[in-house]
This record gives structure tokens, sequence and C-alpha cells, in this order.
């Protein structure tokens, strides 16, 4: 094991096999992260795909974004695959797995997720562990999305502050969830009218500088004036860490059926489809990488989609 500097930050670097492992020590500073090296002890994955999982999960703690998640996928996947050594796991394993899972009312997204920490977990900890995978087919695009008439009723049917501000801010910005709940003050420009929803991290999915609108804006002063914590969507002086059990309120009060707080995202990608701007710039507004993925899901909402094509019809 040596000590390495990694992106500011010194690490515990070492080769498992022929695969080189790293485990940051959260520490800018050389001193402290020499002290702390001399405590690290890097514990081996053992025989069963627990022991790899165990192992998998105490490494990405404090450096995953999604660790949560991967948490709650390894629940769902411990009774099936834990006490089996990692090249018992199978493609018809996998299969028989995903059957379960569906007939316990389970998404083909959600099991596809699973799969994919597992699959994970074993190549981070036995990179030629012999595992192989079967995964459900990738789910349609989703399709629901709200009308302008729908988002003011849903709006109206928000009764309390925090989740109006919520609303406003995940459709005026395309942010996912996360990233509107994670939103502070700092990161909110009056003066520019920019609202940045990364912290600054590379690799953070859909978390763009966005334009406010002026409902936006007003809505946003509002908060400010009255403001308790950093956070911008707050209660009681504290972060908000879900809105899903307020949204669905809100959803039925306005007497809007099958949403989730993402289908204001797809929402907002609808309406700029619609109103015919370029892919390339919806893609920027959404956070995506690739325009590729903006255009298989949105270009049907452009009204200019295939209509040269059609008229080569004519």
């Amino acid at each position: 094991m040596r000590l390495r500097l990694y992106r500011g930050k010194w690490a515990v670097v070492w080769r498992d096999g022929g695969t080189t492992r790293r485990r940051s020590l959260h520490t800018a500073d050389r001193e402290l992260a020499e002290r702390r090296f001399r405590d690290v002890k890097i514990e081996r994955p053992g025989e069963t795909v627990a022991d790899s999982m165990a192992v998998y999960l105490a490494e990405k703690r404090l450096t995953a974004r999604s660790f949560h998640s991967m948490e709650t996928a390894w629940r769902a996947l411990a009774s099936t695959f834990g006490h089996l050594r990692p090249d018992q796991v199978t493609r018809d394993l996998c299969r028989s797995y995903a059957s379960k899972r569906k007939r316990g009312g389970v998404s083909d997204g959600t099991i596809i997720k699973d799969l994919g920490v597992l699959k994970s977990a074993l190549r981070w900890a036995k990179p030629n562990s012999g595992a192989t995978f079967a995964m459900p087919a990738a789910p349609p695009p989703r399709e629901r999305h709200l009308t302008r008439e729908e988002f003011d009723r849903l709006l109206s049917g928000a009764a309390l502050p925090h989740v109006r501000l919520f609303l406003l801010l995940a459709l005026s910005t395309a942010g996912r969830a996360s990233a509107v709940l994670d939103l502070t003050w700092d990161r909110v420009d009056f003066q520019r009218g920019a609202v940045r929803l990364s912290k600054g991290e590379k690799g953070r999915k859909g978390r763009a500088t966005v334009p406010m609108t002026e409902r936006l804006r007003k809505a946003l002063l509002e908060a400010y004036a009255a403001r308790e914590s950093d956070f911008v969507v707050e209660w009681g002086g504290r972060q908000v860490k879900s809105v899903k059990r307020a949204f669905a309120s809100a959803a039925k009060m306005a007497g809007v059926s099958d949403i989730s707080p993402h289908v204001l995202r797809h929402s907002a990608a609808v309406w700029m489809a619609e109103a015919g701007r370029p892919m390339e710039e919806i893609a920027q507004f959404l956070g995506h990488t690739d325009p590729r993925v903006t255009f298989r899901v949105y270009a049907r909402f452009s009204p200019d989609h295939l209509r040269k094509a059609a008229a080569a019809l004519e």
C-alpha cells in the first residue's frame, strides 16, 4: 500500500490481483493523511457474494452519491445471492430473481438497478469471478407528462409553501428531485437570474445551470426573505429530504393521477420540445452529456419531427 494524491485528496492505493484499488483518506493535508494511513486496514473480500458486497459497500459508503439506493438494492438481493460464491451467479438465477420480483409488483427498471449493483460489486471485488448476468429489457421511455393546465392544478393543490416551491423549481429548472432538494441559496444567483443545480462535482447526472423564469424568480425572492436555513426547499428550518408524500397529496387534491416528482422534469423537456427548441439546447437544460439521449426520448414531441420525411411522400 502507498499514499497517492488523487483529485486534491490523499488516498491509499494498493494492488488486488491485477486490479488497482483506491480508498480516499478525505484530506488534502499530508501529515494528517500519513496518520490516517497508519490506521488503515484493507479488508479482502471473502468467499461469498455477501462477503464481497460487504466490502464493496464499506468502500462506497463515503464516496458513492447513490449509497442509499445501493443498500436498498442489496436488501432485495441478499436472500437470493448472499450465500453463493460469485461464480454461482448465473443468467438463469438472475432471470429467476427478476421473475420473483415482478410477481411482487416490482418494475423492470428497479430490477435492472438491483442487478446492476450486484454486477458492479462483484466486478469491483473479484474481476474474474465467473459471475454472469441477464437483465430484463429496459423499460420504454416515460410517456406521462403534465399539461400546463394540470401543472397549475397541481400547484393549487399544494397546501404547504415548501411543496409549492419544490414544484416550481422542479418544473422551471427541469432538475431531478434530489438536485432540487439539495439546492442551497449560494447557488441561486439573483443578479444573473440563474440557478446552479450542480455543487461543482464532475459527473453529476442532470445538474445544469439554468436561467430563472419570472414566476420562479418571484417565488425564490419570497422564499429567500423568509429563509431559516441554507437550503432553498426547507421546512421548519431544516432541509426537506423527500417530497413523495406531500407530492402525492397535492396530486390527489388536484385530481391528477399517475404521476411522480420525476414527471415534472419530463414535462419540462416535453414543453420545450413542443415549443420547437433544438434538441441540443434541451440536452444542455437537462444536463445530458449525450444529446442523442435527449433526441431519442423527446424528438417525437417536436412539431417539426419527421415533417420533411413526410413531405417526401406527398
